[in-house]
């Protein structure tokens, strides 16, 4: 055994080493509830005690002794002064109060003493015996005292307790300082030590510093808990993990956890959350991770199928107005499944006991696992072991393999498998008010193993067909039970009865065919389905196809990060998500980008601008894919042709939502969840939209070369919104600038200026100069085009010399505003309206992302204030290089300053509310561009694990936030990688963070594949070109030779 992948293991000391937490808890909880008392005294207010499970874990567990008071203290909306650490117990300041419990704690450590772990104790002297250094790190300052009197101080070679971190001025956890000063002090290796903690703030911080493994320790039934805020592992006392295990871990565990993400108990509250993170899918159809036996719940349990392009609209009556809403459809729940043994109740996991837990979705394959032992309420116990999968290689294939194993009796066991078309569309609970049943029953059947259901949408007249078939084992024998198929209108069920004995496992398999109308040549999806179940081959034959097909998808999309695993994990949960929303199946098929995936009913499955967010990553990857998202914009170029037309323009009018027809499908009202009322929606003004598609199809034509797209489609989309801006834009009769008014700017807290009449804003900055560069690329796409096709195109559109001669007029004269001080005014008048007293907000509000519902809930308007939800001028540095907005400025004769883009970040982003989970991740990429590393990392990882950790409101459970997720792979693309290919050829400027060793990817460019290891100095490349290929490297110009991996330093 080899101990040289270890560097040192770093343990926390109290609830890892020592047991000294219950003396804390009760000396944190004697100081508050006294201070308590003392404010409910003075403002005649009820009294309500600090207690362990809700307060100390929460607010005040492994903290800095400060920082917890203050953390406590916020909860319950107390704003102390923080005081001097001098100031004896007794004043009411956050160091008098922290004092307190100091002194409290130490009384009652004389008097009591402290208890060791002696599992603890043991591992630490495997490890002594086996040379591996240790330290001991932790926030408390008792910490020399409390290893002298349990004479511990010998068994570590270093100790940085809260004394020392005064003295260093060493951020308290979640910060990863103290563990990084520890390892320091061994000559330790970040991603070569171990940390050993039991509290949530302690893992985090072994996520935050890259350590090679960060253990966690459950003393208070917590493992979910750590695992969510880092932890690698978790056991419930050290007896369960041994040095073997730790090495074991470094050799090969934690490689293999970067695939995949766990959960080991069932939460009801965050089940709709795991659902959406445990979907599995193919990007024609995705099945949010719910489990079988669970019927639709509202707020705990949502078993959604939706497939994509799949929309019904219907009216519903809203406060005595009829409203119009199309909706992304729940379609047939392909799931349940569920058994009883005897005459006893069907299984349902939310009223069962539990003993065993635990759901594991692996990434690499699309398997969504889960093992459970379940008591019923005769003392039955059974283990439940369901793996599912959508098929990766065949679209229209699903299955579940499910387990039941008696272990302690025998009997019946009866069987149920249903397909459910009586769903209806309830996952989003601010959208239950309106009308959601869409599906109408047409015809379901079976016989023997095999069923059948079709429905269809009451408005879109879609069909949707489904057939399934069922094949049973007891033990390692193939049975034929008596199959008996029940039906009522929308639903059939199969049931069968088996004799079961313990131990003996009994399997079922059901494989599903699901096939819509709107799919091309599908106008009868039930014989389809049905002709697939008849054909397809064992469950085994289709989940071994599907894992070769991902194996494909992997080689094609992986990105691997040496160095940091926990950002691995994050990662590829990403990329996984992605391919599930869109894939090669979907260049067979009509669809666009929606915003929150296939995972949920969120935002009605519409697309918006957040492709832009998305598009590059499919670009790079799957042009084909790419490619069927811009023919979905173009399919409806008509509708937005009409769009304009309706309002006086001529070009295109791209919907802020789009759906179905591409018709405008944004809410006229919108429920505000604070103030519990509706209110007028102007976000369709967001006509930006149309910016970024132009901004995406230039990308795609630049990255894939497709020349053909361009010609017969992309050029005429182009030029169409380049129409219907120039018609936007009016001329000023005295200053010969042109204005754009009427429109709204990607901040949606800014509907219109205070007072105005009119809805909108004038001059948009954002708008202005994304309008100016695609102006310019007009120009560029005409030069390119063959002058027949030129010729005719123009003539198609009614585009002659004239309109042309105003589009050139725009890019030199449109209207923007730049301040003195070289800030971009966001519209006009902007610099004008009131500064927001963001103290005041945060220490009133526990969650101020959205304040504009707050505001609005205060009778105030956001439209008064400088809040933004989101980047907004900021964003057009994330569109284009620092250089390209400066050129754009100058363009229009404006003298922008050198340090354009740090000014204007230095000025929006205190301003900023972060309301969308695309604003953090922008803000990091500013942050990176200006060199404010810690603020970019900081940032950045806010962004990478929004959605994992739901930070967004709850919304995740929703759907997740896709611009976001593979938002997060390309910013690793442009950042740490330093890509850049927006050239002729591909340009790498690469800056690793600290603690990365190395990433590898590839990529496809102008259809070429690269390949690329880049490490800290030096960079492995390789073609599969033909011939050589010409590539950026920092200021030097290198040549690829093709075939084989060139080395070159940076």
């Amino acid at each position: 055994m080899k101990k040289s992948n270890i560097d040192a293991v770093i343990f926390d000391l109290d609830g890892v080493v020592t047991n000294s937490t219950p003396l804390h808890s009760l000396s944190w909880k004697t100081m508050f509830d006294q201070f308590l008392k003392n404010q409910a005294g003075k403002t005649a207010t009820p009294f309500r005690e600090f207690t362990h499970e809700e307060d100390y874990l929460a607010y005040v567990d492994g903290k800095p002794r400060y920082t917890g008071v203050k953390s406590f203290l916020e909860s319950r909306g107390f704003n102390l002064p923080f005081g001097d650490p001098s100031q004896e117990p007794g004043q009411e300041s956050i160091c008098a109060l922290g004092n307190l419990k100091d002194q409290l704690f130490n009384q009652m450590l004389t008097e009591q003493g402290v208890e060791i772990y002696p599992s603890t104790i043991e591992l630490i002297h495997t490890l002594k015996d086996s040379g591996i250094p240790l330290g001991l790190a932790t926030s408390s300052k008792n910490a020399a005292r409390v290893l002298d009197i349990t004479g511990l101080s010998d068994l570590f070679q270093t100790r940085v307790d809260g004394i020392v971190s005064a003295e260093l001025g060493l951020e308290g956890k979640p910060s990863p300082d103290i563990f990084h000063k520890a390892c320091d002090q061994l000559g330790a290796a970040y991603d070569r030590s171990v940390i050993i903690e039991d509290a949530n703030s302690g893992v985090e911080a072994g996520y935050r510093g890259h350590f090679g493994l960060v253990l966690g320790v459950a003393r208070e039934n917590n493992q979910d808990e750590l695992e969510l805020h880092g932890a690698d592992l978790v056991v419930e006392d050290l007896k369960q993990i041994n040095l073997s295990d730790i090495h074991n871990w470094f050799a090969e565990d934690g490689q293999s956890k970067g695939w995949s993400i766990e959960y080991h108990s069932y939460d009801s509250a965050r089940e709709g959350t795991r659902e959406t993170l445990c979907a599995v899918g193919n990007g024609y159809f995705c099945t949010r991770g719910a489990m079988e036996e669970i019927p639709a719940t509202l707020d705990e349990n949502y078993p959604g199928t939706y497939i994509a392009g799949l929309y019904n609209s219907l009216e519903s009556n809203i406060g005595g107005r009829t409203v119009a809403n199309e909706d992304f459809v729940n379609s047939p729940n392909w799931l349940p499944l569920t058994f009883r043994i005897g005459s006893g109740d069907w299984f349902n996991p939310g009223k069962a006991e539990i003993l065993k837990f635990h759901r594991k979705l692996d990434f690499k394959t699309g398997l969504l696992t889960r093992t459970m032992i379940i008591c019923d309420q005769n003392s039955n116990q059974s283990r439940i072991q369901s793996t599912r999968f959508i098929s990766m290689a065949d679209p229209n294939l699903a299955a579940i393999e499910y387990k039941i194993t008696p272990l302690n009796y025998e009997g019946t066991i009866t069987v149920r498998s249903e397909l459910d078309g009586t769903v209806t569309n309830l996952g989003v609970k601010r959208y239950r008010e309106l009308s959601s049943t869409h599906l109408l029953p047409l015809i379901e059947g079976g016989e023997g193993p095999f069923s059948f259901l079709s429905v269809e949408t009451n408005q879109s007249k879609i069909q949707i067909g489904l057939a399934a078939k069922l094949q049973v084992l007891c033990g390692e024998d193939l049975i034929t039970p008596d199959f008996h198929v029940n039906t009522i209108q929308g639903k059939v069920a199969t049931i069968f009865e088996v004799e079961a004995h313990s131990d003996i496992t009994i399997c079922v398999e059901k494989v599903v065919s699901i096939y819509s109308s709107h799919l091309p040549d599908t106008k009868d999806p039930l014989t389809k389905a049905r002709g697939d179940i008849q054909r397809c081959g064992s469950l085994r034959d289709i989940l071994d196809l599907s894992i070769n097909e991902w194996k494909k998808v992997w080689d094609r999309i992986d990105l691997k990060v040496e160095g940091d695993r926990p950002v691995q994990k994050m990662i590829r949960l990403h990329l996984y998500h992605s391919m599930l929303s869109l894939s090669s199946h979907s260049s067979k098929l009509d669809v666009g980008i929606p915003a929150r995936g296939l995972h949920g009913e969120a935002y009605r499955g519409h697309i918006f601008w957040d492709e832009m967010y998305v598009m590059p990553f499919f670009d790079l990857h799957f042009p084909d894919a790419a490619r069927a998202a811009l023919m979905y914009r173009y399919r409806r170029l008509q509708t937005a042709r009409q769009a304009a037309k309706e309002g006086g323009f001529n070009g295109a009018q791209f919907p802020w939502q789009s759906g179905a027809s591409g018709g405008e499908e944004t809410q006229s009202l919108h429920l505000n969840p604070i103030s519990g009322k509706w209110g007028a929606d102007f976000s369709h003004l967001q006509r930006h939209v149309s910016l970024a598609i132009a901004y995406n199809l230039w990308n795609y034509y630049w990255i894939t070369d497709d020349q053909d797209f361009l010609i017969n489609f992309g050029a005429e989309l182009f030029l169409s919104i380049c129409q219907y801006w120039s018609n936007l834009a009016e001329k000023h009769p005295r200053t010969k600038r042109f204005t754009i008014s009427g429109v709204m700017g990607p901040d949606e807290f800014h509907e219109e200026n205070p007072g105005s009449q009119e809805a909108g804003l004038v001059n948009n900055a954002y708008s202005n100069l994304m309008a100016v560069w695609t102006f310019n690329r007009a120009f560029l796409i005409l030069d390119t085009l063959p002058a027949a096709e030129k010729e005719t195109l123009l003539n198609s559109l009614g585009i002659e010399s004239d309109e042309l001669g105003k589009w050139k007029e725009i890019t030199s004269m449109l209207n923007i505003s730049l301040s003195e001080e070289g800030i971009l005014e966001q519209f006009q008048g902007y610099f004008e309206l009131e500064e927001l007293d963001w103290e005041h907000y945060k220490t009133t509000y526990p969650d101020i992302h959205r304040m504009d519902r707050i505001l609005k809930s205060e009778g105030l308007s956001p439209n008064s204030f400088k809040v933004a939800k989101q980047a907004d001028t900021l964003m057009l540095f994330y569109n284009f290089t620092e250089s390209t907005i400066q050129s754009l400025i100058a363009q229009l004769g404006y003298q922008p300053p050198e340090d354009l883009l740090a000014r204007n970040l230095h000025y929006y982003l205190p301003r900023t509310s972060h309301g969308s989970t695309l604003s953090k991740l922008v803000h990091s990429y500013l942050a990176f561009l200006i060199e404010n590393n810690e603020l970019s990392w900081t940032l950045y990882q806010d962004s990478l694990r929004s959605d994992f950790l739901d930070i967004q409101g709850g919304t995740t459970r929703e759907g997740i936030h896709l611009g976001v997720m593979t938002g997060t792979i390309l910013y690793i693309y442009r950042t740490y990688a330093g890509l850049d290919w927006t050239g002729k050829f591909l340009k790498l400027k690469p800056k690793l963070p600290p603690g990365w060793k190395e990433i590898t990817f590839n990529l496809s460019f102008r259809g070429v594949r690269y390949f690329f290891k880049i490490g800290g100095d030096k960079i492995k490349l390789k073609t599969d070109s033909l011939g050589p290929q010409d590539i950026s490297l920092g200021q030097q110009l290198v040549t690829i030779q093709p075939g084989n991996w060139e080395t070159i330093s940076y």
